[in-house]
């Protein structure tokens, strides 16, 4: 796990889509995209770089890390929706290649099943794009979940409500349970992209980083994963212990090891 405290949230959204460009100009690839506030900043850098003709996704496939559960994909709130709006209809992925859960699914389990069958197929994901939550979840594994989780339905927590309140009205508004990958899932992707800014996230963030690794912060997790970016700014970086040890070491890093 390399940690990479950056000045700014704007220095953190350009480190992020540098380490996306280099993937997708490699060749076909397949990203693993999350929704939320915290990859905004990313998403509008990279399609601006499309819009520029710097860079293409034609060759490229997504993958959503989760749904609500009762939402269908045409809801303004569901996250087909919301990654359209955000992303992908502003740059050119091809038809089909952007996949998600479908939470209006009559057999939910059955849809879950599916879903890790259409990653495995797809060769796996080769850049997972995370977020976390203030409780330390990342997708919607809240705490307590198993850490070699599969793609499931969750029951939100309440804090995960009144946080996604703000884009329904109220919590009450927003629907109680998900599809999301699981923590064993999202730990199969080849490089973890973990971006963090603000000090709302500080806490969550020291704890999955310098914490145990334990259910009780399902981020934690990532401490196994041989290839784990955190991308913080310096609010997200302030209650971490050994910040000066991480700054040090990236300053020093040879340049030709890349991110």
């Amino acid at each position: 796990m390399e940690i990479i405290i950056l000045p700014t949230p704007g220095d953190v959204a350009r480190t992020a889509a540098d380490v996306i460009e280099q993937q997708v100009r490699r060749g076909p690839c397949v990203l693993g995209l999350a929704t939320g506030s915290t990859p905004l900043v990313t998403y509008k850098e990279l399609t601006d770089r499309y819009r520029v003709g710097s860079l293409s996704f034609r060759h490229a496939q997504a993958f959503l890390l989760d749904e609500y559960v009762g939402l269908p994909a045409a809801h303004p709130q569901s996250y087909h929706s919301t990654i359209r709006d955000d992303f992908t209809d502003s740059v050119d992925f091809g038809a089909g290649s952007v996949h998600g859960l479908n939470g209006m699914a009559e057999d939910l389990e059955g849809e879950a099943a599916q879903y890790e069958a259409l990653i495995a197929a797809s060769g796996g994901v080769d850049i997972q794009i995370l977020g976390i939550g203030t409780d330390g979840h990342v997708g919607f594994n809240e705490p307590m979940s198993s850490l070699g989780s599969r793609t499931r339905i969750k029951t939100l927590t309440r804090q995960t409500l009144e946080d996604n309140a703000r884009f329904f009205g109220t919590p009450e508004d927003v629907p109680h349970h998900v599809l999301t990958q699981g923590l064993g899932t999202i730990r199969e992707a080849r490089h973890l992209l973990l971006l963090a800014m603000g000090g709302a996230k500080a806490e969550a963030v020291a704890a999955a980083v310098e914490g145990p690794v334990a259910a009780l912060c399902p981020a934690s997790v990532l401490q196994l994963h041989p290839h784990v970016s955190v991308l913080i700014d310096e609010a997200a970086a302030s209650r971490l212990a050994h910040r000066e040890y991480y700054t040090d070491t990236f300053g020093r890093k040879p340049a030709w090891q890349g991110l």
